[in-house]
């Protein structure tokens, strides 16, 4: 039996499919069902229609997104596409229809104001309906509609708001293709999110690997949202954007589980890709001066904070001690780049248990 993760489609590349299928309505009164269309690396999916519309200025298709195996919050979202002859010679232009965001910030691949459809999804629509006209004699100024059923409630789980695209979704995809667990959209988010901050003249932001992380964060620094960056298990993405988009000074703020690893060299801090190592901690520990029962009981800890407990009891700072070393670990990261770095280390209450 075959384990393979089953791989889905962007919105972008839903989006292209109605676009397609509506404007070929609007030249020929018939809507093509399945609707086929070619993604920037030559692949040539077919997508069902779910609802289709003519009327007598406009045809709407539907698609509804299949993500695949990803855990992908727009997975089963109706991805609508309006198309309207537009004025000679403006050639594709796009509007946010319900569901999809509107750009209020700079820092983003969009001017403020534009609806939330990202560069490669208008570069695919555009192209589509080029084809579209050229097969059925249409002139390609069009004005394009993208719609998302739910698309602003969904977006409250996602980097949108805090991105300062309101109202809905961001229409995404640099492929057509979601790639199941590839984290690509964080990663991308967390890029954004630099993007803004530095776009706002931010000259300190915060790698927080969860909500405790970053309510201490912000607290500590008085730091404002678009300073954020939900950098969840991605330390490694965040050290490598800003080593080439630098920002004056990063803080770091994790639990101590994760951060052990973090100072350990993991970059990816996730549960799957890599481990608290125990016999590492141990050393660390006897380094910083533990005793031997203490060394012995840290190397048969069951958690992280099982061993910080361990050595707060005898008066040893681990929470300093891994957040001097993650400190260490996000410089050699970062390879000179002009980014002060600090550290901060908490438990599960939220309570600072070591800083670097």
């Amino acid at each position: 039996m075959s384990t393979s993760l089953r791989y889905g489609w962007t919105t972008g590349a839903c989006a292209t499919a109605g676009t397609t299928a509506a404007y070929t309505a609007l030249l020929t009164g018939e809507f093509p069902d399945p609707v086929e269309i070619t993604l920037p690396k030559g692949q040539t999916p077919s997508f069902a229609l779910a609802r289709e519309e003519l009327g007598p200025d406009f045809a709407s298709a539907g698609i509804v997104k299949d993500a695949g195996d990803d855990p992908d919050v727009t997975h089963g979202a109706l991805v609508s596409a309006t198309v309207r002859h537009g004025a000679t010679g403006t050639g594709v232009t796009f509007r946010a229809g319900p569901g999809v965001g509107t750009v209020t910030k700079a820092g983003l691949p969009l001017a403020v104001g534009e609806p939330a459809i990202n560069p490669v999804p208008r570069k695919m629509m555009t192209e589509h309906v080029l084809a579209v006209a050229a097969a059925h004699g249409g002139t390609g100024d069009v004005v394009v509609e993208i719609s998302v059923a739910h698309g602003e409630e969904l977006a409250k789980k996602t980097w949108n708001p805090r991105l300062g695209i309101l109202g809905g979704l961001s229409i995404l995809g640099t492929t057509g293709i979601v790639v199941p667990y590839s984290c690509s959209a964080w990663i991308d988010s967390i890029r954004r999110g630099i993007d803004v901050a530095r776009a706002a003249g931010r000259d300190h932001v915060a790698g927080c690997t969860g909500s405790t992380s970053e309510r201490v964060a912000a607290e500590v620094y008085d730091l404002p949202e678009e300073a954020l960056l939900d950098m969840g298990d991605f330390a490694g993405a965040v050290l490598k954007y800003l080593r080439r988009h630098p920002v004056p000074r990063l803080t770091i703020s994790g639990g101590i589980g994760k951060l052990c690893k973090l100072a350990n060299g993991h970059l990816d801090l996730h549960s799957g890709r890599s481990q608290v190592d125990f016999e590492v901690l141990a050393a660390t520990v006897r380094a910083a001066g533990g005793a031997h029962d203490l060394v012995a009981s840290v190397r048969g800890a069951n958690t992280a904070l099982e061993a910080l407990r361990l050595c707060q009891a005898q008066g040893l700072p681990l929470g300093d001690v891994i957040a001097a070393q993650s400190r260490q670990v996000a410089l050699d990261t970062l390879r000179g780049a002009p980014v002060e770095v600090d550290v901060i280390v908490i438990d599960r209450a939220g309570v600072i248990v070591g800083r670097a």
